[in-house]
């Protein structure tokens, strides 16, 4: 049986509901990863260093439990219970059922200044940022705490009425609270150079970029033309 199966299973017995879960599979971004990474880069557990790697945003920690179970990783959790699914209940369950190490924090990135481990070798932060009212602060705090960053996001070329293009312009269309999935959560959707502008002031250098999803004439607000960046980070100041 494969880990992710051996996750629905535990799930199942943990709680039948489906409705308890998040209702994403977080392991599918693998794929993505698998197309994003070039050379030495795709040796994740390299780039990690020895360190702790954390995962935040991590729903029901699916990542996190692979990480450390399949690939002996020393890994931290860090989400917000306000926002998280089932107000990380789902992840704090399955850590007991999994015997699991994980240490989880309950973290809201917005007010973060600083992460709960000294020094990450990895942080994985995928479909994070546009959830944060303050995204700047924390891909700046982020890179003091880690020597790299999985990053990915949505990011739009067009305005919501698709009349005004932006993509070339380092800008980030601010949704309405309904606008986006009916999902208040929703904050900032950049665009890809307002997301390249951001990732370069904050301390971070780009190693390896990819767009997937509506990459042409993507929208902050249509299910149809949702676009995502992924990119692996290098900080300059940690």
């Amino acid at each position: 049986m494969s880990f992710q199966a051996t996750l629905v299973e535990r799930k199942r017995q943990i709680e039948p509901a489906p409705a308890f879960w998040y209702p994403y599979g977080t392991m599918a971004n693998f794929e993505h990863l698998e197309r994003l990474l070039h050379g030495e880069n795709r040796k994740l557990l390299a780039l990690a260093g020895g360190k702790p790697v954390a995962d935040i945003g991590a729903a029901d920690g699916d990542l996190a439990f692979f990480l450390e179970q399949q690939h002996g990783l020393a890994v931290h959790v860090i989400d917000n219970a306000p926002t998280n699914f089932n107000g990380m209940r789902g992840v704090r369950r399955m850590r007991e059922a999994l015997g699991s190490s994980v240490q989880i924090h309950g973290i809201d990135l917005d007010e973060l200044h600083e992460l709960p481990d000294e020094s990450f070798g990895l942080i994985f932060f995928l479909g994070i940022l546009y959830h944060l009212k303050n995204p700047f602060h924390a891909l700046e705090s982020l890179a003091r705490s880690s020597r790299y960053l999985l990053l990915s996001t949505r990011i739009a070329q067009l305005s919501p009425d698709r009349k005004t293009s932006f993509a070339h312009l380092p800008m980030a269309y601010l949704v309405h609270e309904t606008e986006t999935n009916n999902d208040a959560t929703n904050y900032w959707i950049f665009s890809d150079a307002g997301l390249r502008r951001i990732i370069e002031r904050a301390g971070w250098e780009i190693l390896d970029y990819l767009r997937v999803g509506a990459t042409e004439g993507s929208d902050p607000v249509s299910p149809d033309r949702d676009e995502r960046a992924f990119c692996l980070l290098k900080s300059k100041r940690a």
